[in-house]
């Protein structure tokens, strides 16, 4: 059996372990909280944004700006892949990698011909890319507790800059959406070239099944089939259109890092309580055993002792 004072030095180092994982837990929880309302608080926006995105993609006799342009031959494409800056969040950027993997695969033919280059958001996504020996144009980090929108703007120039020259000509996002504090899901979305059928996708995508926002859905396909809407613009359709364009798909892909900061800080807080949920059952096992071990060492004095007495 181990001795008591290894064993005391085990538990000690358990329970300081325990306390860092736990207020790391609270820190967390304070985390997901507000990330999770900015998240919650930008839906109806973002729903709004998107599905006039979607009704002005899909208006006739209207030249749409070139974000809208579905180009026929496309020779390489841009993957943004979304993760933390840090660790201990479980299966989180495990979670992300491997959706990307599996639609990479899934896709392996429809890839075969283009070229492939990368956004990394978040210094686990560049590793991961680094480890592939895979092609990073720009790393993208410290989105990670509460973009701002100036950080994210950033990203979404170089996106759009990038796609009007003709750099890439399809762009697609791999990061995880916020269900629930208990649930994160990995979602590939691609967000160009824009138009009508992928913007209602992530349209339903975005609104959480149950919930306060779950009517969202309902609402948009009800006032759908009250017909198409006009628009009169000022000064000039392909001016306002172009600069809008430009503005709700900044307010998609700044959505998308909402989401996934939602669901980091929600990850990382399940996997601190996880480490203090069994630092405490090992304190326990460890609090059990030192007593077992120490009461041996009595017995064992106590029989020395007596069998001392009995000898003289």
């Amino acid at each position: 059996m181990e001795s008591p004072q290894n064993i005391k030095k085990r538990l000690k180092s358990v329970n300081n372990i325990g306390q860092i994982t736990k207020a790391m837990e609270l820190v967390s929880a304070t985390k997901m909280r507000k990330s999770q309302q900015i998240a919650l608080d930008s839906r109806p926006y973002a729903f709004a944004a998107l599905d006039f995105l979607a009704t002005i993609s899909s208006l006739e006799n209207q030249k749409m700006p070139p974000l809208f342009e579905v180009r026929k031959s496309i020779k390489k494409v841009l993957f943004v892949l979304v993760s933390s800056d840090k660790g201990l969040v479980g299966a989180f950027n495990s979670s992300v990698f491997k959706k990307f993997e599996l639609h990479m695969k899934r896709d392996e033919d429809k890839y075969k011909n283009e070229e492939k280059v990368y956004i990394a958001v978040g210094e686990k996504s560049a590793m991961y890319l680094q480890k592939k020996k895979a092609p990073i144009l720009k790393k993208f980090v410290k989105f990670g507790d509460h973009a701002d929108k100036d950080q994210v703007w950033s990203l979404a120039d170089f996106i759009i800059q990038g796609y009007l020259d003709k750099k890439w000509d399809k762009v697609v996002v791999v990061s995880m959406h916020f269900r629930s504090a208990l649930k994160q899901e990995p979602h590939v979305r691609r967000i160009l070239p824009i138009d009508h059928d992928h913007v209602k996708d992530i349209i339903k995508a975005l609104v959480p099944e149950t919930g306060k926002f779950a009517n969202l859905v309902e609402k948009n396909d009800n006032e759908s089939k009250g017909g198409s809407l006009e628009y009169l613009i000022e000064p000039s359709p392909e001016l306002v259109l172009e600069s809008l364009a430009k503005h709700l798909l900044f307010i998609q892909i700044y959505h998308l890092i909402l989401e996934a900061n939602a669901a980091e800080h929600s990850a990382r807080r399940m996997a601190m309580k996880t480490a203090s949920d069994n630092a405490g059952e090992l304190g326990d096992k460890l609090n059990l055993e030192y007593n077992k071990s120490r009461q041996a060492a009595i017995t064992k004095e106590i029989i020395e002792i007596v069998a001392g007495a009995e000898a003289s």
